[in-house]
């Protein structure tokens, strides 16, 4: 661990936490490996809890954000919650 090269952090912003929960969902999901261990696995219930918290921050935030940031997160909470549906119809197949 002492040989990896420390990359810089990009800076703090919203769409920086819209894009951590989106990519936490997308990792429960199933539909990317996780960061930490490369491997991909399904938790519908950690998914549906980050896009609910996705929810959240678009309702507290409304009519505070700059017109890129709510389109951004209209557009990633309409895709993972299109997702989240796919992935629990299928579950519900099996």
């Amino acid at each position: 661990m002492a040989d990896e090269i420390k990359q810089p952090l990009p800076p703090a912003s919203i769409e920086s936490l819209f894009y951590m929960l989106g990519t936490s969902a997308m990792v429960n999901l199933g539909l990317v490996p996780d960061p930490t261990n490369q491997k991909t696995a399904t938790n519908l219930d950690l998914a549906k809890h980050n896009i609910d918290t996705l929810g959240i921050l678009q309702k507290k935030t409304a009519g505070n954000l700059a017109s890129d940031e709510s389109r951004l997160l209209d557009e990633l909470l309409y895709d993972l919650r299109m997702k989240y549906v796919r992935a629990t119809s299928h579950n519900e197949k099996k």
